[in-house]
């Protein structure tokens, strides 16, 4: 390919249950205990710690037999006894029902507090134990307890997004200068242009704000249109501080090859250089030159070249042999920042050596016939 040019510039439960009733003095049948709210059910009738026996004289004791229905005293809660009594307990407990749960146990008198929440226990084939308590009234059950506060907790915070890579246009443009054959010259801004084809026909239009231009082509061999920074050729890259651009644009139409990005020269020694961010139709290949790394900078990961150009016209305007260096970016883009310095780091890490610096300029190239059009609506380099 080609390559010219001169140079410019979350709680527990106890639920009391309700105490016996007291056993009949002499009864058929005890009455059985009656069922806690919501806590225990507890069987008997109060009396004294001697074992009352059911029927016809019933003795007190301590906690009678739940009815024919009852349920177990326990540590949790469960359903009362039925309606029915049984025989007198021990003063410990008495033998509960044909089914039942198991009864929470909870103090006598007039009236007990239960637990924050007592709820029932499950049925069993065989009736629960009545559960102890001191005589009295009655018991009241073990409230409903409430579920714990609804834990609350702002989330974590939020993370930044990485770095967009959405292209945004700059904005439309018209008027600029013109050119339609090889020339070079001040573009304003500080910046310069050149406009360089063997071929066909093309032309550039230099906007005159910042390095905007747009470039037009029919069917060249070889075509360069560009707008940056030309240096005086006596400073390496490391002396002009940080070299940046960035760049937006627009395109129709094709080329057989095409080169879109950063382009320049180096003196002592001469080389040719590009950094392509897009093209026309397939990726661009580096003239087959020889793959010498790959590195990641900008969002985006660029494989470095090396190719010869043998007896080839060069910056000094005399045919040269000179290596040529690429970093070509592997997905396409049509604007952002490059971080141009970065790239001569990169390619110094790998031994591939810049002289002084003669030039960074936004170009389009494109050859081996072919019409198209580019419009760069964003445009900028500077080294600072």
């Amino acid at each position: 390919m080609a390559a010219l040019l001169w140079s410019c510039a979350a709680p527990t439960s106890n639920s009391s249950g309700t105490a016996g009733q007291p056993g009949g003095s002499s009864g058929a049948t005890g009455t059985g205990g009656l069922a806690g709210t919501g806590g225990s059910a507890f069987g008997g009738g109060a009396g004294t710690f001697n074992e009352g026996a059911g029927g016809s004289s019933g003795g007190a004791s301590a906690s009678g037999s739940g009815g024919s229905t009852g349920g177990t005293g326990g540590p949790t809660t469960g359903a009362g006894g039925g309606p029915t009594g049984g025989s007198g307990g021990s003063p410990v407990s008495g033998s509960g029902g044909s089914t039942g749960g198991r009864g929470g146990s909870g103090a006598g008198g007039s009236t007990a507090s239960g637990g924050a929440s007592g709820a029932g226990g499950s049925g069993g084939a065989s009736g629960g134990r009545g559960g102890s308590g001191v005589a009295g009234t009655s018991g009241r059950g073990g409230q409903s307890g409430t579920g714990g506060n609804a834990g609350t907790g702002s989330g974590g915070n939020s993370g930044a997004g990485g770095t967009s890579t959405a292209c945004t246009p700059g904005a439309p443009w018209t008027g600029g200068q013109q050119y339609t054959s090889n020339s070079v010259g001040n573009a304003g801004n500080g910046y310069s242009y050149q406009l360089w084809f063997t071929g066909g026909s093309g032309s550039m239009t230099v906007a005159g704000v910042d390095a905007k231009f747009s470039a037009a082509w029919n069917d060249p061999d070889d075509f360069l249109a560009r707008v940056g920074l030309t240096w005086s050729s006596t400073q390496t890259f490391d002396q002009l501080g940080t070299v940046s651009a960035d760049f937006a644009h627009t395109k129709t139409g094709g080329a057989g090859y095409s080169f879109i990005g950063i382009y320049g020269w180096s003196v002592n020694p001469i080389v040719e250089y590009y950094i392509v961010e897009d093209w026309y139709g397939s990726p661009p290949t580096a003239d087959g030159g020889a793959k010498m790394g790959t590195f990641t900078v900008d969002g985006g990961t660029y494989d470095v070249y090396q190719h010869t150009q043998v007896d080839q016209p060069s910056v000094t305007g005399a045919n040269a042999t000179f290596p040529q260096f690429y970093s070509i970016r592997q997905t396409a883009r049509q604007c952002g920042h490059i971080s141009i310095t970065e790239h001569y780091k990169e390619w110094a890490s790998l031994g591939l050596t810049l002289g002084k610096m003669e030039e960074a300029k936004i170009i389009v190239e494109a050859g081996g016939g072919g019409v198209g059009g580019i419009t760069f609506t964003t445009a900028t380099v500077t080294a600072h």
